[in-house]
């Protein structure tokens, strides 16, 4: 959990964000509040000299500050769209990219509504830093500038305006800090809400078939009462300061007018000067507007402080030494991965999986297979032990070369891309996955891909071939799943499959699985799988059970134990 000097740095960056766009919202504003000092005095001097029958140049220059004040209405608003537009940006981009280089299980822990949540709701509170900091202190410029002038008029007028200023400042400063917690509260709970939406709408045909919508709204809007209250205290906050602020500027101004009124009789004021008292007057009472401008300032600090809760989560050290020549040998030394509660995961995995060759994980549910596979490429780092690519550990490879070396495939591949071209070249260099026209044909890399993961003859039955937009194409769940397998079959020295055929027929599975495992010393496989015809076909199976390497041998040599037997039984799975 971040500190809140952590979402406060945050928040400064964010105003620093906005670069001359929000400088130049601090120029306009600050040329908006002098002009809104000097009017009354402009006014002042025009009535007195309406009164001495002299020129009418202070009229003009009223005139013109009204004008000045016009064009500074609309330059903020243009600079602080501009401004807030690019900070918001930069704050998107700079979340987006940590969270693609945070490991899978730090993800994993918030649900993927409230990262959007964050990503699109919270980091446009905290992109607007720039323009509510801005305003909120050139908000304070008039009434602090009518304290001086009043002051300077006459010291009793300043006097007055100066204590009613006070109680204004008191109210404001404890409406900010009630805010604060009620805003926070309020996004936090929206997240959770957006989060639960999106797992049932993931799960639509699911919940459907089961006939247990009511009890799945029920479920996503569990939250909505503790939404219902800190909104509601947001409101109450807000309503209660504006009241309180209401009540005490109506006194303030009558105050400023009786002492002047009060002066203008015994000589210490001109009636220019009267008239001008009572615009500072107006001007100081209406500090309680600022709190508009304080409202946008909470959201935009909570906002923050939300986004930063996921920046502060620390990411694995990017490694820089590329790969040597080398077929893909793999080495996990005491490897040991834990959940969050401290339950071993993997606990003290010692494995060597040859260049070339393909190894067949296999073990019970929950045995550490996937997390395994996760480990071996590098998707999360382990707790303890190390994972070695042809002798390199994998915390020193560079980023890009780690991810053309390795290939993963899952059992519920995520197809990303326009096209089922972009799809299967998502891992591919640039210069093989583009094609020289965007119908073009495939590229021979794609194609290549495809071909191994049995796919080609789907994609050729396409209307537009590999040129159809992936949202248009009606795929099974098998042919997804080899689509994924495709995409994985880009890499260069190891392929990791995690259950990857799993949707697949049997004829299907019978040709991947030659495709992947018939090219002795092309690239080196592992290959999770609870299938007895995967595991046989592989050089070695590795054995877990319970998060501890029980056996790695031949599969004609583990079969002789019952208990292995037994792994691929609920498979239904045979000799």
């Amino acid at each position: 959990m971040p500190t809140l000097a952590t979402g406060d740095r945050l928040l400064r960056q964010t105003v620093r964000a906005g670069g001359g766009w929000t400088g130049g919202l601090a120029a306009v504003a600050l040329l908006g509040a002098a002009a809104e000092l000097l009017l009354p005095a402009a006014l002042g001097r025009a009535v007195d000299a309406a009164l001495a029958g002299g020129s009418g140049w202070w009229a003009v220059s009223a005139c013109g500050l009204v004008v000045v004040l016009i064009c500074v209405d609309t330059l903020t608003d243009l600079t602080s769209g501009f401004g807030a537009a690019r900070a918001t940006a930069g704050l998107r981009r700079r979340l987006l990219r940590h969270l693609f280089a945070l490991d899978v299980r730090a993800t994993r822990r918030h649900p993927v509504g409230d990262l959007v949540g964050r990503l699109v709701g919270q980091a446009a509170d905290a992109g607007q830093a720039g323009n509510a900091v801005v305003l909120a202190i050139v908000a304070v410029l008039p009434p602090l500038g009518s304290v001086v002038a009043l002051a300077i008029m006459e010291p009793v007028l300043g006097v007055t305006m100066l204590a009613g200023l006070g109680l204004l400042a008191v109210l404001m400063r404890a409406f900010v800090a009630d805010a604060s917690a009620a805003t926070t509260g309020y996004q936090r709970v929206l997240g959770t809400i957006a989060g639960r939406l999106l797992e049932s709408l993931t799960g639509a045909r699911t919940i459907a078939a089961a006939g247990t919508t009511r009890r799945e709204e029920d479920r996503v809007l569990a939250a909505l009462p503790e939404l219902d209250r800190h909104g509601r205290r947001a409101w109450e906050l807000l309503a209660r300061a504006s009241a309180r602020t209401s009540a005490v500027a109506p006194l303030l101004n009558l105050s400023v007018i009786a002492v002047g009124g009060y002066a203008l009789t015994t000589g210490w004021l001109t009636p220019g000067q009267l008239v001008a008292a009572v615009r500072y007057a107006a001007m100081g009472a209406g500090l309680g507007g600022v709190l508009a401008t304080l409202n946008h300032l909470v959201r935009s600090r909570a906002g923050a402080h939300r986004v930063a809760e996921l920046l502060t989560q620390s990411v694995a050290p990017a490694g820089d030494r590329p790969l040597p020549p080398g077929g893909g040998a793999l080495r996990l030394r005491g490897v040991c991965v834990h959940a969050d509660d401290g339950t071993p995961i993997l606990d003290g995995i010692d494995l060597d999986v040859p260049a070339g060759a393909t190894v067949a994980v296999v073990g019970a549910s929950g045995a550490g297979k996937s997390t395994l596979a996760a480990v071996a490429g590098r998707l999360h780092d382990p707790d303890g032990g190390e994972v070695r690519l042809d002798g390199v550990p994998l915390r020193n490879l560079d980023p890009a070369a780690l991810r053309r070396a390795v290939g993963y495939a899952f059992d519920r591949p995520v197809l990303i891309g326009a096209t089922v071209h972009d799809a299967i070249g998502l891992a591919l260099p640039v210069d093989s996955a583009v094609p020289p026209a965007d119908r073009g044909p495939a590229t021979p890399a794609v194609l290549r891909a495809a071909r191994m993961a049995a796919v080609a003859d789907v994609i050729d039955r396409l209307p537009d071939g590999y040129r159809t937009a992936l949202v248009d194409t009606p795929l099974s769940g098998g042919e997804i799943q080899r689509l994924g397998l495709a995409r994985a079959f880009a890499a260069e020295r190891l392929l990791i499959l995690d259950d990857a055929t799993s949707s697949l027929d049997t004829a299907t599975e019978h040709r991947i699985t030659e495709a992947v495992v018939g090219r002795a010393g092309e690239r080196t496989r592992l290959v999770v799988t609870h299938r007895t015809a995967a595991a046989a076909a592989a050089d070695l199976v590795a054995w877990l059970d319970g998060g501890r390497l029980r056996g790695l041998a031949p599969h004609r040599q583990l079969w002789a134990d019952p208990d292995y037997r037994a792994v691929f039984q609920p498979a239904g799975g045979g000799s």
